[in-house]
């Protein structure tokens, strides 16, 4: 299965993927959501920046689901993970807020990332503001 992520572009986590210094990316949820329960070991995630192209990929390597998450349980997670997930030392904190109280995580292990030749994305039927789209073939979203 293949994957789109649309990622915040002020966080620059595209250009870490690419370059190998985010080797873990995560979605956090108040209620289960895609990619839970969807994405699985060798699928491809294809990387855009929300407005943009998309301009990378990568294959997932492993996927850990958490679920009835505490605060205590999410500062743990960040705590072991922080650097794979791309985010700085100083940065922690601001990540903490975002995600603080939410009741579901997903990481996704990923390796190999390239870049692709960048290419417009229809979510047509999936709504404006969904962050993540799991399709059997990406070029079902090439517009």
């Amino acid at each position: 299965m293949d994957h789109l992520a649309i990622m915040e572009s002020k966080l620059a986590f595209v250009p870490k993927i690419l370059d190998g210094r985010k080797t873990i990316e995560s979605r956090w949820y108040k209620t289960r959501r895609a990619p839970w329960g969807k994405i699985k070991r060798n699928d491809v995630v294809y990387f855009k920046n929300s407005g943009k192209l998309a301009i990378t990929k990568a294959t997932v390597t492993r996927v850990v689901e958490y679920d009835n998450l505490t605060n205590r349980e999410i500062k743990r997670i960040l705590g072991e993970h922080w650097k794979r997930l791309g985010i700085s030392k100083e940065g922690l904190s601001d990540f903490y807020k975002k995600v603080e109280n939410k009741n579901y995580c997903i990481l996704m292990f990923l390796k190999n990332p390239q870049k692709v030749t960048p290419f417009k994305v229809n979510k047509k039927g999936f709504g404006a503001m969904a962050s993540w789209i799991c399709v059997e073939d990406i070029n079902k979203l090439i517009f």
